[in-house]
């Protein structure tokens, strides 16, 4: 099976309680993996919702990943870790999370994905792919076509990110990418499991 096919990004402004029912809905409609993103609560704050999220996970097969910490992911002993390019350097990471774990690395321009093979990553996020209001300070967006020459260019799994929603994800779908990442699409939807059913049904 391919785990970066539906690969949900959660969003920190949900409640636990919330943060909790999406993620049991969404995998119940399909996601394929999770990552736990916090980018303002403090650590003790993640470390109890990245320990939630593993419990609720636990059985499934849908693998955990931690958003930046290195720290968070080896406390709950997360599936893997996810790197911007201003967190801790993947080299770094690997050497910390050990052989076994996933490692992910978002990729924001063509110099970063011309360089990310000398790294030890396993998957790349290519961001953003259109223009998104969770993260406003993209300086590039890939676009399909953009896209569609990366995943020439590359031999690593990408996984797209970015604006991506019901009206594009089939543009998305078709051009073969290994996986699509999404935030809103699932974590404001008023029934997750019934949208993560229809986003499975398009890809």
């Amino acid at each position: 099976m391919n785990p970066y096919q539906l690969y949900l990004v959660t969003d920190e402004n949900l409640t636990l309680e919330r943060l909790k029912y999406v993620v049991r809905e969404a995998v119940q409609g399909g996601v394929t993996m999770v990552q736990i993103r916090e980018k303002h609560h403090d650590v003790r704050a993640f470390i109890e919702r990245a320990s939630a999220i593993k419990t609720l996970l636990k059985g499934t097969g849908v693998p955990l990943i931690i958003n930046d910490r290195v720290d968070v992911a080896l406390a709950v002993d997360a599936d893997g870790v996810h790197l911007g390019q201003s967190d801790m350097p993947a080299t770094l990471a690997r050497q910390l999370i050990g052989p076994d774990k996933l490692l992910g690395l978002s990729i924001e321009n063509h110099q970063q994905l011309d360089h990310v093979h000398q790294l030890p990553v396993d998957y790349i996020g290519l961001s953003a792919i259109f223009a998104t209001p969770t993260k406003t300070d993209t300086l590039h967006h890939w676009g399909i076509h953009g896209l569609k020459a990366a995943l020439q260019s590359s031999s690593l799994p990408i996984v797209a990110i970015g604006g991506i929603n019901h009206n594009n994800l089939k543009e998305v779908a078709t051009t073969g990418v290994h996986g699509i990442a999404l935030v809103s699409a699932i974590c404001q939807a008023k029934d997750p499991r019934a949208a993560t059913e229809q986003i499975k049904a398009l890809l």
